[in-house]
């Protein structure tokens, strides 16, 4: 990573400090805008926020891998999170998920070689009556069928209309 952009990273971590406050609370927070802005967090990133917070950088990777929204790791542009509790597994979840891997072209826990797609499990999405249940980056999708998963990724695909996204500087774990 080059100094500017970790100076880049630094003084918006500061201001998210400033705004927030220089506490625990603030971590999490703070976490989910590195994350949201970076699509992922790196280890130089963890520490910061560890010494910016004053908190022990255990305690923030930790916090960080703990919840699934925040694990460290690298993700795609597209995050597709199928959710795989019982009740949606009623509901054909399985036909769903193997479409999901054909549209995309990976498996399950994996990131697209052009970094525009990653697929993750997750666990209840609070939509059990309406399964399965898809969360593709902030927007939930029920009663989902292995037709409308290829109209999902369609829409994710136009969206960049084969350019690149504009993104910042990656960090990887």
């Amino acid at each position: 990573m080059l100094t500017t952009d970790r100076d880049r990273l630094r003084d918006e971590v500061l201001a998210l400090a400033d705004r927030l406050g220089r506490n625990r609370s603030s971590l999490i927070p703070i976490l989910q805008d590195v994350k949201r802005k970076y699509h992922g967090v790196d280890a130089y990133a963890l520490q910061l926020i560890a010494d910016i917070l004053d908190l022990h950088p255990v305690e923030v990777y930790s916090t960080a891998s703990f919840y699934a929204f925040l694990r460290p790791l690298a993700e795609g542009d597209f995050v597709f999170r199928l959710c795989r509790t019982l009740s949606c597994e009623f509901q054909n979840k399985e036909a769903v998920a193997r479409q999901l891997e054909a549209e995309l072209g990976i498996r399950f826990n994996e990131t697209s070689a052009d970094r525009h797609f990653t697929l993750e499990w997750a666990s209840c999405m609070g939509m059990c009556d309406q399964g399965p249940a898809l969360l593709v980056n902030e927007r939930v999708y029920t009663r989902v069928t292995p037709e409308m998963v290829r109209e999902i990724v369609g829409e994710c695909r136009a969206s960049y209309n084969g350019h690149e996204p504009q993104r910042e500087e990656e960090y990887l774990v």
